[in-house]
């Protein structure tokens, strides 16, 4: 009796705690990116994004497709089973020396039961599978590789995107700062009685577009933040956090602009030429098509008659047979030469669509690079610029502290430096961007987790 209370008191205990472990382990091992890199954020990608997981998927149901279509090759084996009941019974005329005589063949009832095991020995459509499964899985996997490289462009430039806002959001405060500080300066100057209004009526309406635009760019990175999870198959009601170092950023802008383009190196390329050759061996199916079947056979049967049925399967009659099937299509009008020369002119479309493919790549490349090159010199000039800027704006600062300037004089300087600094910002974004159109130009995207 004490054995069972204390067994009752561990199981009582078990589905107490046992759960809530389980529950506590599912919830810690959930995933959160938190001050993520952009790597982080582009692996993260590769495995959650739902378009990537479906060609994975795809891969799959491929692999299953072939394995489906090659297991022609291996024994079918079929069991029949039958049962015939004659109504009335089939009357033979038997003559002997002139002599005719009628007599009813066969038993009331009939059943039999047949296995037949068949083997397939020569088989176009087995043989074209054969040759075949090795190029379809090729363009199953360059489906996945595709999807991952158009991910790989995507995620960086939103992420890209997000720590430009975000570096326009820090910039926008270090204006609204320097706006607090004139404002309140030009105030106490008129409140002095040294200066008219019209000076800190314009900090103060500098400074409420200041505000305006720090509350557009805080809505629009809360969007920029929804469209990155929605693109790498991120829980929306999670946190997301990133880091970056805004000198690897500029680290990072340099290409290598010698590069010679190579058209086989996209994938878009590989997989028309993945294409080619499934359809080169679609054409010598159509042309083995006139090639013979031959199959062998082994079958084992058990028959059952009588007259009675409840003694039909009282005795049974065995029978075997083994043996070859032939069969040589002599003429089926011009199904196959048709399909034949259908097959011939759709490789010659695939030709054609390289060729197309060819030159669209390279204007594409060319487009790209010269993107890139002119984003290159903005991003150097709007780099001088940001620089020059600054040492204008810290110049006329001190003439205006000591009278020299106007307050308008100071105004335009904090203009120019906030846009200057905001222009290097899209001028780095641009040039970052560009730099991932050239690179997918050229198919010098690599995949890496």
């Amino acid at each position: 009796m004490k054995l069972n209370k204390i067994s009752f008191m561990l199981f009582v205990m078990g589905t107490v705690f046992i759960p809530s472990h389980i529950f506590a382990q599912t919830d810690s091992t959930k995933t959160v990116l938190q001050q993520a890199s952009l790597q982080d954020v582009i692996n993260y990608a590769l495995k959650n994004k739902p378009g990537v997981k479906q060609t994975l998927v795809d891969e799959e149901i491929g692999e299953r497709d072939i394995k489906s279509a090659l297991s022609g090759w291996l024994p079918q084996i079929n069991a029949d089973a039958s049962f015939n009941h004659n109504m009335k019974q089939q009357v033979n005329a038997l003559t002997v020396d002139g002599q005719t005589s009628y007599m009813t063949l066969g038993t009331k009832n009939t059943s039999g039961i047949t296995l037949q095991a068949d083997q397939q020995l020569l088989n176009a459509g087995l043989i074209q599978a054969s040759k075949s499964a090795k190029y379809y899985r090729q363009q199953y996997k360059q489906g996945t590789e595709n999807t991952k490289i158009t991910t790989v462009v995507e995620v960086s430039k939103a992420f890209y995107d997000i720590l430009t806002s975000q570096e326009q959001f820090k910039i926008i405060d270090e204006n609204i700062s320097r706006l607090e500080k004139q404002f309140k300066d030009a105030k106490a100057q008129y409140d002095a009685g040294l200066v008219d209004k019209t000076d800190f009526q314009r900090a103060q309406i500098s400074l409420s577009n200041a505000r305006a635009d720090r509350k557009r760019t805080q809505e629009l990175l809360k969007y920029k933040y929804a469209y990155l999870k929605s693109i790498i198959g991120y829980d929306a009601g999670n946190d997301l956090s990133l880091v970056f170092n805004e000198k690897g950023m500029e680290q990072e802008v340099l290409l290598d602009t010698a590069q010679v383009l190579n058209p086989r190196n996209r994938i878009e390329f590989k997989q028309l030429e993945t294409q080619r050759q499934l359809q080169q061996i679609n054409t010598s199916y159509n042309k083995l098509a006139y090639m013979p079947k031959l199959s062998a056979f082994a079958n084992y049967s058990w028959n059952y008659m009588n007259n009675d049925f409840k003694d039909l399967y009282s005795n049974s009659y065995p029978g075997s047979m083994a043996g070859l099937k032939l069969s040589i299509p002599i003429f089926q009008g011009t199904k196959r030469t048709q399909e034949i020369r259908k097959s011939q002119l759709l490789e010659k479309r695939i030709d054609l669509d390289l060729e197309n493919t060819k030159n669209q790549i390279n204007s594409q490349y060319e487009q790209a690079m010269a993107t890139y090159k002119a984003g290159l010199n903005d991003w150097k000039t709007a780099n001088e610029n940001q620089e020059i800027s600054k040492q204008v704006y810290g110049t006329i600062k001190l003439q205006y502290d000591e009278g020299i300037k106007t307050y308008l004089d100071l105004m335009t300087a904090e203009t120019d430096l906030r846009t200057t600094q905001l222009n290097y910002l899209n001028a780095l974004y641009s040039l970052l961007s560009a730099k991932l159109d050239v690179q997918q130009a050229l198919g010098t995207i690599t995949i890496t987790q």
